[in-house]
């Protein structure tokens, strides 16, 4: 299926152009006042919705009706979510991080050239949310088929060896996960003591097989067996440093919502097999982007044609 890389190349390469000239070329967009526009399943889009995305193909340098790809967007998105597809805002705030760093900003530099273009960072998020849950949906449509049932691992397998392809490997990661728990009451008073023990105890980790014994005499340590864990499947907030990390070792400690954690690297190797072949034939789509925009056309289509529409 198309990655939300794909949707954002674009924009990422205008919004670099952006960033350099933003106090000389960007303005800041006057005031509106925003009004109903059109309503779409009942879900309304209103002007300022509409005048965002407008500023926003601006941005990009493409052009299209804003109009027009705002109410695919709700349709888009009213369709993840009858699919039960949620793309949590943890999720889109690191995806925002990782399209700045791509592109050589700043969080802060991202942010006043979204919101001096007229863009704003909201209206940005919510695209990012969009075009992530429409990949889902799109993978989830892909998987089916023909509407009966899942495609194996052994098929995609073998659509994808059909293709000229060779079967892809991938690290598989053993990975322990260490939590010095801070319960959000004590937070303030104790995450810098609790901290200083984390980075102590991980200083100390030598490989999983310790980690309990280090972990005995101390309060409120939790220690998980995460298991095996290939590397596309990585948690995103943790992908680079667990790859930037020796077996045996430790990442970094981290500042999360539960305390202060970090992740003990137990083993790696690379395999080859049919669950990672999947994995990348399903990220990679069914024959390349053209194929893949035919798809997405045709199911946003449909879309269209069973929805209430109304223009205000």
């Amino acid at each position: 299926m198309p990655t939300m890389r794909k949707y954002l190349f674009s924009a990422g390469f205008a919004l670099l152009v952006a960033a350099t000239s933003v106090s000389i070329t960007v303005m800041a967009p006057p005031a509106f006042a925003s009004e109903i526009k059109y309503v779409v399943n009942d879900i309304p889009v209103t002007t300022g919705d509409i005048a965002h995305r407008a500023a926003f193909l601006k941005l990009q340098r493409k052009k299209g009706d804003a109009g027009q790809e705002m109410i695919e967007q709700t349709l888009r998105m009213a369709e993840a979510k009858r699919l039960g597809i949620r793309i949590s805002d943890a999720q889109v705030d690191a995806a925002y991080q990782r399209f700045a760093s791509s592109n050589k900003m700043q969080l802060s530099q991202l942010d006043g050239v979204m919101e001096k273009s007229g863009v704003t960072k909201s209206h940005f998020k919510e695209f990012i949310r969009a075009q992530m849950a429409w990949n889902q949906a799109l993978s989830a449509r892909y998987r089916s088929g023909d509407g009966t049932g899942a495609v194996s691992e052994q098929d995609l397998v073998r659509k994808m060896l059909e293709k000229g392809g060779a079967k892809p490997s991938a690290t598989e990661y053993m990975l322990q996960q260490v939590i010095f728990v801070v319960p959000a009451a004590e937070r303030s008073a104790t995450l810098g003591k609790r901290k200083r023990e984390a980075d102590a105890m991980r200083a100390r980790f030598n490989g999983c097989n310790t980690t309990r014994e280090f972990a005995k005499g101390l309060i409120d340590v939790t220690v998980r067996d995460l298991g095996r864990v290939l590397a596309p499947q990585l948690p995103p907030d943790w992908a680079e440093q667990i790859k930037a990390t020796k077996v045996g070792g430790a990442t970094v400690t981290r500042e999360t919502e539960r305390g202060v954690e970090f992740i003990g690297i137990c083993s790696s190797r690379e395999v080859s097999d049919d669950k990672v072949a999947q994995m990348a034939f399903q990220a990679e789509g069914s024959g390349g982007d053209k194929d893949a925009d035919a798809l997405s056309k045709k199911y946003v289509d449909e879309l269209k044609a069973k929805a209430r529409i109304v223009k205000r």
